[in-house]
């Protein structure tokens, strides 16, 4: 399994953003079971990318 077109835009979306906060991307990996990436950035935030695109906060950080 592969991750998806719109997967990798938001995954870049993402990091971007992230890298506009000055959070360091401590973990950035694609789970080939699920089809989900998995980002850690700093020791708080937390992001899945979903297939299609979307993203969510794994927890709800204070940014």
């Amino acid at each position: 399994m592969l991750p998806t077109t719109d997967q990798a835009l938001a995954c870049l979306r993402v990091c971007q953003m992230l890298s506009n906060l000055y959070k360091d991307i401590r973990l950035f990996r694609f789970d080939d079971k699920t089809g989900q990436v998995y980002i850690l950035a700093g020791d708080e935030v937390q992001v899945i990318v979903f297939s299609n695109g979307i993203w969510d906060f794994v927890n709800e950080p204070e940014l």
